[in-house]
C-alpha cells in the first residue's frame, strides 16, 4: 500500500515552487546557487552527495526534498539498501539528538531554585 503518490506529489512542488520563483525570483537564484555550488563539491561523489541529502531530509522532515532526493539518489545508482543504511544513520542521529537534549532537560532541572 502506497502512502501517497510521490511522483504526482514532486511534480506538483515543481509547479508551486516555478510559481514562487515568479513571484521571488531572487531568491530561487540565490537557491539554485547555494544548490548548484553543494553538488560541484570534489570529494564525494554524486550518490554519497544524494545518500547524505536524503539522511538530512528525513531528519529535517521534508517531504519535497525526500521526494526529489530518492530519485535523484536512484539516478546516480543507490541502490534500496544503500538509501536505507543511510537512513539508519538519520535514524541514530535523531535518537541521538534525543538523547543530548534529554541531558539538557536534566541540567535545566539541575539549575532550578530549590523549592
Amino acid at each position: 500500500m502506497e502512502m501517497q503518490n510521490w511522483n504526482t506529489y514532486r511534480d506538483a512542488l515543481m509547479e508551486r515552487i516555478g510559481d514562487f520563483g515568479s513571484l521571488n525570483p531572487e531568491v530561487i537564484k540565490g537557491f539554485a546557487a547555494l544548490d548548484g555550488a553543494a553538488a560541484k563539491g570534489r570529494h564525494l561523489d554524486p550518490k554519497v552527495h544524494e545518500l547524505i541529502a536524503l539522511a538530512v531530509a528525513v531528519t529535517t522532515r521534508c517531504d519535497g526534498c525526500i521526494s526529489v532526493h530518492t530519485q535523484k539518489a536512484v539516478e546516480h545508482g543507490a541502490t534500496r539498501e544503500e538509501i536505507a543504511e543511510a537512513l539508519g544513520v538519520a535514524i541514530a542521529l535523531n535518537a541521538g539528538a534525543a538523547l543530548v537534549y534529554s541531558a539538557r532537560v536534566l541540567d535545566t532541572h539541575a539549575q532550578l531554585p530549590k523549592l
